[in-house]
C-alpha cells in the first residue's frame, strides 16, 4: 500500500455498522455519503452478499461504515445463513450502529434487524430512509413515536439516500457519536475492498437488474482473471448458475441476453476504475451450491 500522511490532530473514528432488513436503502445510503459507488444496488432484496468497508474521512475525523447484507427470515439454505451470520458479525465490534428502515414501514425482519442490535448492546441511531416517496412528511411524527417507543436510540433521523436530504445532519451526529480516535487509514482510502472484488460485484448487479425474481439468488460470479496490460483492464468472469435453464436463461437467444449484461458491467468497471477494460464472461453449472457451505465458501461467502 502507497504510504500517506495521516493528520496527528485529536479527531474521532470509529466503526459503523449499517444494519437493517433487505431493501431499506443501505448501500445507497452508504454511496451517497461516500459520494461514489462502491456498493452494487438494485431494487431486488438481498442484492448485498459481503460485509463492506467504505470510508469517509472528513476535517472531524473517520467513519469507517460496514454495508451488511439485509437481516431476513427468507429461507433456510447455505447462502440466506451465511448472510444473517455476516450482518450480525458486524455487530461484534463496532463503535456504532445505523439501524435503516423504510419510512412509515415496520415488519418483522425490521424487529429482527433491532433485537439483533439491542443484543449486541452497542449505541444506535435510528435512520428512516426514502423520506422523499411521502406526500406528506407530517405522517412521520407518529412513526418516529412508534420506534422510539421499541429503543433508546442515540437520534432518530429521517433521510432520503436517493436525493441526499439530511445526509449531512446524518455524518454529524455519527461523528459525534465516535470515540475520540487516530485515524485508522489512510486519509484518502475510500473501501478495504480490491478492484477484483468489485468487478466480479458489477456483474453481479447487472443479473440483479436484469432478470426476473428468483434467477439472481442463483447466481453467484467469480473472477477467473484480473490482470493490467497496456494501461487496459483484462479480466475474464464465471457466472455460476444451479441448473442448465438457468444457464439457457442468462445467455439468452444467439447470446444477446450475455452480451448485454457484460457490456453494461463493463462500462461501469470503466468508470470505476478509470481506465479501458476488456471484458469476457461465461455461464457455467454449479448443482445447488447456494445449499451447500462448502461450495458457497469456495465462492467467496467466508467470514474469514
Amino acid at each position: 500500500m502507497t504510504e500517506h500522511t495521516i493528520s496527528q490532530s485529536p479527531r474521532r473514528c470509529g466503526y459503523v455498522a449499517i444494519v437493517g432488513r433487505p431493501n431499506v436503502g443501505k448501500s445507497t445510503l452508504l454511496n451517497r455519503i461516500l459520494g461514489q459507488k462502491i456498493a452494487i444496488t438494485s431494487h431486488k432484496a438481498q442484492t448485498t452478499r459481503h460485509a463492506i468497508l467504505g470510508i469517509k474521512t472528513s476535517a472531524e475525523g473517520q467513519i469507517l461504515f460496514v454495508d451488511t447484507p439485509g437481516i431476513h427470515q427468507r429461507g433456510a439454505n447455505a447462502l440466506n445463513r451465511y448472510l444473517n451470520r455476516a450482518a450480525l458479525a458486524t455487530l461484534t465490534d463496532t463503535n456504532l450502529a445505523l439501524f435503516v428502515v423504510e419510512a412509515l414501514r415496520w415488519t418483522a425482519e425490521d424487529g429482527k434487524a433491532l433485537a439483533a442490535i439491542a443484543t449486541a448492546g452497542v449505541p444506535v441511531i435510528a435512520v428512516i430512509n426514502k423520506v422523499d416517496r411521502l406526500a406528506n412528511k407530517q405522517a412521520l411524527l407518529p412513526y418516529l413515536q412508534m420506534l422510539a417507543q421499541r429503543h433508546s436510540f442515540v437520534a432518530l433521523i429521517p433521510v432520503s439516500a436517493t436525493n441526499g436530504e439530511q445526509i449531512t445532519v446524518l455524518e454529524q451526529a455519527v461523528i459525534a457519536a465516535l470515540p475520540e480516535s487516530e485515524l485508522l487509514f489512510p486519509e484518502d482510502q475510500l473501501t478495504d475492498r480490491s478492484e477484483r472484488f468489485f468487478a466480479a460485484e458489477l456483474v453481479r448487479e447487472q443479473l440483479m437488474q436484469r432478470y426476473g425474481e428468483e434467477l439472481p439468488y442463483c447466481t453467484s460470479v467469480e473472477i477467473e482473471r484480473f490482470e493490467q496490460m497496456n494501461g487496459r483492464y483484462q479480466i475474464h468472469a464465471l457466472i455460476w448458475v444451479e441448473r442448465s435453464t438457468q444457464k439457457a436463461i442468462i445467455i439468452g437467444k444467439q447470446g444477446e441476453a450475455l452480451k448485454a449484461t457484460a457490456s453494461q458491467a463493463r462500462q461501469e468497471m470503466q468508470k470505476l476504475f478509470d481506465c479501458p477494460v476488456h471484458l469476457e464472461v461465461w455461464v457455467k453449472i454449479k448443482k445447488s451450491w447456494s445449499s451447500d457451505e462448502a461450495a458457497i465458501a469456495g465462492l467467496g461467502y467466508s467470514e474469514d
